[in-house]
């Protein structure tokens, strides 16, 4: 048996990284046996990737812990999240990792997010030797996609392999949309860089054209600020009795959400996005997605098939494949039901614990 030390940070808050760490955690597995550090260095969205005291203890506790699960358990193989391309969450990954990193024979990393070996590669002298220290020469790499930045490579890990997520089946049986008007829904942190105002500029674009349609916005904003923003342009763009702000939901409340949606859309440029992994939610769901050709979210969504890839920070063209499906109520259909053959086909959660467990059998032989 295989133990395995997973460091790394479980709901709260919700997100991508966070929600696949804890499905890896509730996996069975037949080779392998998960211990946990949980990094909980953030409890809302909003805190991600900036700096607290607070966290400054936390760290030290999580040192702590990951030195006493070594030897407490005596584990082999170290499994760590790098952060993204942010300086904040990169000097936590230098302390934990210089600290701790050479007490396991294994390192296995996971790049949830994209983009930290293009931050590497800005660093002055000092931090490159200590990201040298901390990130160079894993023993495995894996990341979400191939059209993903190649980060494993670029800091040397001696083995790079691509991961795609999967997701349990939330899907709804019995359940048919009865919407007189087309719903689209938007679901992330409400942030510029998710697309959010990208999104709107489009709206405002079908409205003006005469389009009926409802827009949903599941999720957190990322700042007050920019609440106010959203919340301004909704109105002066005469989008009120459009635009729905449908808060956080999980669980159950978020799979209804889905199932009474007629079509997703996702125009993302954030810079630590690696999959979209709400993106795989609405395929699910048999949702057309509207979605941006960034990082690995063309490896989901198949243009022209199960939804559209446009060009990033472009209104116009996410308002012109809006109008496509708005207009079409058979290729909605059509291309939600090819995504969920697809997601059933490639990204279930039984295939991706089979090539997550095969990745952590493959690097302990080596």
């Amino acid at each position: 048996m295989i133990k395995v030390l997973v460091v790394g940070q479980t709901p709260p808050p919700v997100h991508g990284q966070a929600v696949m760490i804890q499905k890896l955690l509730e996996g069975q597995f037949k080779y392998i046996k998960l211990y946990h550090v949980n990094m909980a260095f953030s409890a809302d969205i909003d805190e991600v990737g900036r700096f607290s005291f607070g966290k400054i203890f936390h760290l030290l506790s999580v040192i702590i812990r990951i030195i006493w699960m070594r030897f407490r358990h005596g584990i082999d193989v170290l499994y760590y999240p790098p952060a993204g391309p942010n300086k904040v969450p990169m000097y936590r990954d230098f302390a934990i990792l210089i600290l701790t990193r050479w007490l396991f024979s294994r390192t296995v990393f996971h790049f949830h997010a994209g983009g930290l070996s293009e931050l590497v590669a800005t660093l002055s002298l000092p931090e490159r030797w200590l990201a040298r220290l901390a990130y160079y020469h894993a023993d495995c790499a894996i990341r979400l996609a191939t059209l993903n930045p190649e980060d494993g490579k670029q800091l040397q890990a001696k083995q790079d392999i691509v991961i795609p997520y999967g997701l349990e089946d939330n899907y709804i049986t019995g359940h048919h949309k009865q919407n007189q008007i087309p719903k689209i829904l938007f679901v992330a942190v409400l942030s510029p860089s998710k697309g959010v105002n990208i999104l709107l500029d489009a709206c405002k674009l079908l409205k003006d054209d005469g389009f009926q349609f409802t827009l949903e916005l599941m999720g957190r904003f990322h700042s007050v600020e920019f609440e106010k923003s959203v919340k301004k342009k909704v109105v002066s763009f005469g989008l009120s009795s459009y635009v729905t702000f449908l808060g956080v939901k999980t669980g159950n409340d978020k799979w209804q959400a889905f199932s009474k949606t007629d079509i997703f859309c996702f125009p993302s440029f954030y810079e630590a996005e690696t999959f979209g992994l709400v993106v795989l939610e609405a395929m699910q769901f048999e949702l057309p997605v509207v979605t941006t050709c960034w990082r690995g979210i063309p490896s989901l969504v198949h243009d022209g098939e199960t939804g559209y890839l446009v060009a990033i920070k472009d209104a116009e063209a996410v308002a012109a494949k809006l109008r496509l499906l708005l207009e079409n109520e058979n290729k909605r259909k059509m291309m939600g039901k090819r995504g969920r053959e697809i997601y059933l086909q490639e990204f279930t959660l039984e295939e991706w614990y089979k090539r997550m467990e095969q990745a952590f059998l493959d690097v302990t032989k080596k």
